[in-house]
């Protein structure tokens, strides 16, 4: 007989928004078919939040709009989530594991206190470069990605300002940072945190490929907003880092799967811990 196959849970940010995200977190789950079965919960559309007891590993995903705004339903449900995530981890001895993408990762930022969330002085869009820190340069979520990598930045907003006093108290360590921009004095956005052992986010994309981002740049609407924001040659460059596999195609190969990989060699080990 084989291993029981691992619970993971995707907790859709979406809110019913048309988007390559999802897709795109689909296609690297199903290159773990063999380990994992994955169910989606659309946190936002219908206020859906796993059971934390049914699952192993988490991932929660980007979204639009504004990461301090909510309904007063679904907003607190899923902080309750995240304090569901953080408790159980320090009361049992197989912990579960959790991804937070950009949207997910601010709302995270924000009702832990580790940041203030801010609007940015215009929107952060394209392949970027992302800067490991030094504790990034030994976290297993970066293996094997440059220093700095590549990613797709999508975001109205930004964390900035660590509370470095929320920090030292959860253990919590920034691994990224925002590209170096020696042009404007505005602080630099912090683009990766470890939470905990167990729980870790990125402001960026991590699961864009270029397929996705060359769907949506193929939308006139999209095009003419990016040309009169960054200019033609701006455009023309995005389009060249997109087909380098060198960059945003080597994080889609390798971050998720790192933590997905990470968050199943941990979880095998924990259960023969508690088996013997």
């Amino acid at each position: 007989m084989g291993k029981k196959k691992l619970q993971l849970a995707v907790l859709d940010m979406y809110d019913g928004e048309p988007n390559q995200g999802m897709r795109c977190i689909k296609d690297i789950l199903e290159r773990f078919h063999r380990e994992i079965s994955y169910r989606v919960y659309d946190v936002r559309g219908k206020a859906e939040l796993p059971e934390i007891r049914d699952f192993d590993i988490f991932i929660s995903t980007g979204g639009p709009g504004d990461p301090l705004e909510g309904d007063g339903n679904w907003d607190l449900k899923y902080f309750d989530f995240l304090d569901q995530v953080w408790i159980w981890n320090q009361n049992h001895s197989r912990k579960k594991q959790l991804l937070l993408i950009c949207h997910s990762f601010q709302m995270a930022c924000k009702h832990f206190g580790l940041g203030q969330i801010t609007k940015r002085e215009s929107t952060s869009f394209g392949v970027m470069t992302v800067h490991k820190t030094p504790d990034g340069m030994k976290d297993p979520l970066f293996i094997n990605l440059d220093n700095p990598f590549w990613a797709v930045d999508s975001r109205d907003y930004q964390v900035v300002q660590p509370n470095s006093r929320k920090f030292k108290l959860l253990g919590s360590k920034i691994i990224a940072l925002e590209k170096i921009r020696s042009h404007v004095e505005y602080e630099r956005a912090i683009m990766g945190i470890r939470f905990s052992d167990e729980i870790v986010g990125t402001q960026f994309h991590p699961e864009a490929d270029p397929v996705s981002f060359l769907a949506h740049l193929k939308k006139p609407e999209v095009r003419e907003k990016i040309i009169a924001m960054k200019g033609k040659a701006r455009f023309r460059t995005m389009l060249e880092n997109l087909v380098d596999e060198n960059k945003i195609y080597k994080t889609n190969e390798t971050l998720i799967p790192n933590f997905i990989e990470n968050s199943i060699k941990k979880l095998r080990v924990e259960t023969v811990k508690i088996l013997t």
